[in-house]
């Protein structure tokens, strides 16, 4: 596999988790509570650590709300969770971070949105008010410009520029540029206030998959800040998913983007971790990063009339899914592992020899047997009723050998 070369960038810390240089790519997400809800934000960003989310944003949007921040932050700890918590502001982050220092302070990082704040306009004072925070309080802060709220006054100053060229361009590379503009101007601002250059990660943000490349490409060859990816309002369902993938996976192959967020509109009464999910099944699929085991599954196609190895594929996905948490902890490297379930004789066994573990299910009219490959040699064929337990006890012996034995090892050495 050809080693990705991440583009070169200053490192930030967002508390314990940095962002940029050679960290790896980092996932994070943002909760949808109410922030008001102390104990249902509380929940919801416990369940986004637990899929895998390194950060966490929250809504800080009134009074009540950079007020419940601390409550969050120390109710986490309790649990023994200590992401990174980033409050994300509009319109009035100048008011509140100086209203409520313990806000200010509990946070691990400012989102400033140069569109919903003073700069560009007469003056800018409520933007130099936020860096003077985020100084004070020695945080780091996202300059994150979204072209659903870009600085007018900057658009339309450009706007007028490119139609008095000879030759102007299409009102589409205006709005990039003034996307570009907007967030490195905003950088420069930030640090004429005192922000070091470490401590300033930037974004813009689109929704349209094309924009997306284009923006990120211009940003990364103009600046040497880390850049958060993710396609604004990706949409629900596959679309979101999708799109998302589209447009994070070419620029993250160029070693563009140092974190990432999949901003998916979530079913009613869906978890909230599907964003999670999304971002590192992205990574995972790119060989960026590895987060859990992966399966390897055939399609079906008139060979496997039996649903069986569908069955099969779900629930050793859905067993892998629930055992993450405690194999996490006792077997690392686990996350590197391969499996492959494959419904016929086809590519059944050539697929299982390059899993770690595969299994080949008989296809219609073939003789009712599996094989069970482990690291590229027949292990046993498995036959009757209790296939998918005899599986899962091959599976389970494999991680606890295979990667138990080298924490064993440490543990003797220590």
């Amino acid at each position: 596999m050809p080693e990705i070369h991440r583009r070169k960038t200053v490192t930030v810390n967002v508390g314990s988790v940095r962002v940029g240089s050679d960290a790896p790519v980092v996932v994070q997400s943002m909760t949808n509570t109410d922030t008001t809800d102390v104990a249902g934000t509380i929940q919801q960003t416990a369940e986004l650590v637990q899929a895998g989310s390194e950060l966490v944003r929250v809504t800080v949007n009134n009074d009540d709300a950079a007020q419940a921040v601390p409550y969050i932050v120390e109710g986490l700890a309790k649990q023994g969770i200590h992401v990174p918590i980033i409050g994300d502001f509009h319109y009035n982050g100048h008011l509140l971070l100086k209203k409520y220092p313990s806000c200010a302070r509990a946070l691990a990082k400012y989102r400033i949105n140069p569109g919903n704040c003073s700069i560009g306009r007469k003056d800018d004072e409520n933007f130099r008010t936020m860096i003077e925070c985020a100084v004070e309080n020695q945080k780091p802060v996202r300059i994150g410009v979204n072209w659903g709220s870009l600085d007018q006054a900057l658009l339309t100053r450009l706007m007028d520029e490119n139609s008095k060229l000879p030759d102007p361009v299409p009102a589409r590379d205006v709005m990039l540029e003034a996307m570009c503009r907007s967030a490195l101007d905003s950088a420069s601002a930030a640090e004429r206030y005192g922000l070091r250059h470490d401590q300033i990660i930037i974004s813009g943000k689109v929704s349209g998959v094309r924009d997306l490349l284009d923006v990120y490409t211009m940003l990364a060859a103009r600046c040497d800040y880390p850049l958060h990816l993710g396609l604004t309002e990706a949409g629900m369902g596959m679309k979101g998913i999708v799109a998302s993938t589209a447009g994070l996976a070419p620029l993250l192959l160029q070693g563009i983007g140092d974190t990432i967020r999949v901003s998916l509109t979530p079913r009613p009464g869906s978890s909230r971790t599907e964003e999670v999910l999304t971002a590192q099944q992205i990574l995972q699929s790119l060989s960026i990063r590895s987060f859990a085991p992966q399966v390897t599954a055939c399609p079906g196609c008139g060979r496997t009339t039996s649903t069986f190895f569908q069955e099969l594929a779900q629930q050793i996905q859905d067993y892998l899914r629930t055992s993450m948490p405690v194999w996490r902890a006792q077997y690392p490297g686990v996350e590197e592992l391969k499996l492959a379930v494959m419904g016929c004789v086809v590519n059944g066994p050539g697929e299982s020899k390059h899993a770690n573990i595969g299994i080949s299910l008989p296809g219609t009219f073939e003789e009712p047997k599996a094989p069970v490959y482990v690291d590229g040699r027949l292990m046993t064929t498995l036959r009757g009723d209790t296939i998918v337990q005899d599986f899962k006890k091959i599976l389970d012996d494999y991680v606890r050998t295979r990667y138990g034995a080298e924490k064993e090892l440490e543990t003797t050495v220590v």
